[in-house]
């Protein structure tokens, strides 16, 4: 069933006004989609006149569900390296990082643990991370092979460009998965890890009820990813459908820059270490009344606690309203940006421009290392060894993995990268000669080979394939930096685990420290995850966003001549409708705040008509007149059952349609005025 829209005498201005977003426009389709309106022959749904439209803010309405949870956990689910950190809601000043984890590499600081899963022959879980590298490692190449072995999946959700639920992750061995299970498994993993912590801490068993969960996600990803996010949640029992407020998907740039505004840049005072911060050393007095006050820190040494100010940082206070900077949040799989204004006095966030980024992760240097194996080795050979000893090849690229992390701009001597035993005679068996035959044969001569069975590469070796990656973030930062709306910018904070790249913090600085001052935390690869957590206390803190697409329902609209295509002429008991008309809500990259709605009155054609389903629909467009455009894709359906109600209510009956935005999901519901009835959609980009 379609709904209509104004009667053709009706003059939009105070839709434009109020709704902030109609087009009166009307662009001739040159869709071939079939009409909907007409296949369904309904009667449709007619406008009120005047329509009854408002905008609200109702951003404090969720203040009274804040209290109801002890405790929020922030989970950081990276491409790469995953961890969690926690904090209780009567001390959020106080953030606690997840315990280490057994295990670890070489030149790795293992503050988190890998992104990587086990599942047994029987497709059933067996361990994450560290212990599930390891195991697997361990494994026999006869038994390994039976083995479901995942790394680096969460890349799968970002490159799918028609996700599902039924969407496939391919293990090491060749074998399929469906991806939502091993998210679900990923994230039940830490939901166990978190939840013991929590016990053991304050001696009783803890509740999942009594957590608030945070799960952070890029910000440049689509829809329906952020949306697969939630359900892979719910389906590890964080959280349900009928609790939703339970789990929040935070953007993961706009947790790093709620960290960053939070914190005293030189001030971050670590309570295990107490190195000398901020020229105040270990014998000062600066932590220790806090200690001592809070008996979970005593008591648990490990647990790695943070202090956050309550007071802005120094930094902040050189801010001024309206100041703007920039967030990059670089990390294994994809590099984020976003832009933010600060709002004093309270030091609230407000959205510039909508955020950017793509897929120029660390993973691109690694990517160009394979390349550069299969220079050497050819590629027949690589691609046969990570099929038939997938173990060695997770082993040499953890060794890969440790010496990228030694490449600096300013490095002079080489560095070597160990070969798996198993790579040197596997090559000699394919090929019928060495590897070190291979490396004089190649012409590569900046990797040589070592007499400890070693490549040895020199630092410029290293630092080209940096290069293609670093050029990507650079050339994307430049981009951004040229927008109207990215004037002025007073910071860059650079967080992520790529941060931490030498090679990547010289090429931003040598880009940008002339136009803005280019800051990077310490403890760089923690700053989601502490942001994460921040936000998690308090949701509201960032309060304009911009909408990243164009929201609106699919109307009726009265058809008039030489405006309207004729193609789109519906005739129904006399009267000429105009149908599959995109009755836009909100428009892309349009400043929302957080809690604002948009509502819109429609009623029914028929008075007798009951049923009343109102679809909603979304585009990357700006411009949008028709849903059978391309690019517009349904997401969401409003359908309000109104049998049984009293027959005696008005011959226009009011229909609301509200539509709630500024949070990082979007919430639809549709209401009779006259009984009160209502029902609630949550926008669906999955399952269309």
């Amino acid at each position: 069933i379609m709904l209509s829209f104004f009667p053709a005498g009706f003059c939009p201005a105070v839709v434009l006004t109020a709704a902030r977003c109609f087009s009166a426009e009307y662009a001739v389709s040159t869709s071939a989609y079939s009409s909907p309106a007409k296949s369904l022959g309904d009667p449709g749904i007619t406008p009120l006149s005047p329509s009854h439209i408002a905008v609200r803010n109702d951003s404090d309405a969720d203040d009274a569900v804040e209290q109801l949870f002890l405790v929020v956990v922030a989970i950081d689910f990276g491409t790469t390296s995953s961890g969690y950190a926690y904090s209780f809601t009567k001390e959020p000043e106080c953030i606690h990082v997840m315990r280490r984890w057994e295990g670890g590499d070489p030149g790795v600081s293992n503050q988190k643990t890998p992104t990587t899963i086990l599942l047994t022959p029987e497709r059933k879980f067996h361990s994450f991370g560290y212990a599930a590298r390891d195991f697997y490692h361990d494994l026999d190449p006869t038994e390994s092979k039976h083995w479901l072995y995942f790394e680096k999946f969460k890349m799968k959700l970002h490159t799918t460009g028609n996700l599902t639920m039924e969407t496939d992750l391919t293990a090491a061995n060749g074998k399929k998965v469906k991806a939502l299970e091993i998210f679900a498994y990923a994230l039940q993993f830490f939901k166990e890890q978190a939840l013991k912590e929590l016990s053991d801490q304050g001696g009783s068993d803890f509740e999942n009820t009594e957590v608030r969960w945070v799960i952070t996600v890029p910000a440049i990803w689509k829809q329906p990813a952020k949306q697969f996010m939630r359900q892979a949640a719910y389906k590890a029992g964080m959280a349900s459908p009928d609790n939703p407020e339970q789990l929040i998907i935070a953007l993961e740039p706009e947790a790093a820059s709620i960290y960053c505004r939070k914190l005293r840049l030189h001030q971050m005072i670590e309570l295990s270490s107490r190195a000398p911060v901020n020229g105040y050393s270990p014998s000062d007095t600066i932590g220790t009344g806090f200690t001592q006050g809070k008996e979970h820190v005593r008591r648990n040494r490990q647990s790695r606690t943070f202090m956050v100010e309550n007071v802005i940082g120094e930094i902040w206070s050189e801010l001024e309203e309206g100041d703007r900077y920039i967030v990059v949040d670089s990390g294994g799989g994809t590099v984020d940006m976003t832009v933010h204004q600060i709002r004093l006095p309270e030091g609230h966030l407000k959205e510039l421009y909508k955020a950017t980024g793509g897929p120029y992760g660390s993973l691109g240097v690694d990517y160009e290392f394979e390349k550069l194996l299969c220079k050497i080795f050819g590629e027949d050979f690589i691609e046969q060894f990570k099929i038939k000893r997938p173990a060695a090849w997770v082993d040499l690229m953890i060794a890969f993995e440790s010496r990228k992390r030694a490449a600096a701009p300013d490095r002079t001597n080489p560095l070597n990268i160990t070969l798996p035993f198993s790579f040197i005679d596997y090559y000699k068996k394919f090929r019928g000669h060495s590897v070190e035959h291979a490396l004089r044969k190649s012409n590569v001569d900046f990797v040589k080979w070592s007499s400890q069975g070693m490549l040895r590469m020199s630092p410029d070796a290293m630092n080209a394939l940096f290069k293609p990656t670093i050029d990507q973030i650079v050339q994307h930062l430049s981009e951004v930096f040229d927008k109207p709306e990215v004037t002025n910018v007073k910071f860059l904070f650079l967080v992520g685990g790529f941060a931490e790249s030498p090679l990547l913090q010289q090429a931003v600085q040598s880009a940008f420290g002339s136009r803005c001052r280019v800051i990077i935390p310490q403890d760089v690869g923690l700053t989601i995850l502490k942001g994460a957590v921040l936000f998690g206390l308090d949701p509201a803190v960032i309060k304009v966003r911009r909408s990243p697409l164009t929201y609106g329902v699919g109307v009726l609209n009265r058809f008039v001549e030489g405006k309207h295509p004729p193609e789109k002429l519906l005739v129904k008991d006399g009267t000429r409708w105009c149908t599959d008309v995109f009755d836009k809500f909100i428009s892309a990259d349009q400043s929302v705040a957080l809690g604002e709605t948009v509502t819109r009155s429609y009623t029914p054609a028929k008075p007798s008509q009951l049923v009343i389903v109102i679809n909603i629909y979304s585009s990357e467009q700006d411009s949008v007149s028709f849903i059978t455009e391309p690019g517009v894709k349904k997401c969401g359906t409003l359908r309000l059952d109104l049998t049984g109600t009293d027959a005696s209510v008005p011959n226009r009956r009011e229909i609301k349609t509200l539509m709630q935005f500024g949070d990082t999901e979007i919430k639809a519901m549709a209401v009779d005025v006259a009984t009160s009835k209502s029902v609630k959609v949550g926008i669906d980009f999955l399952n269309y």
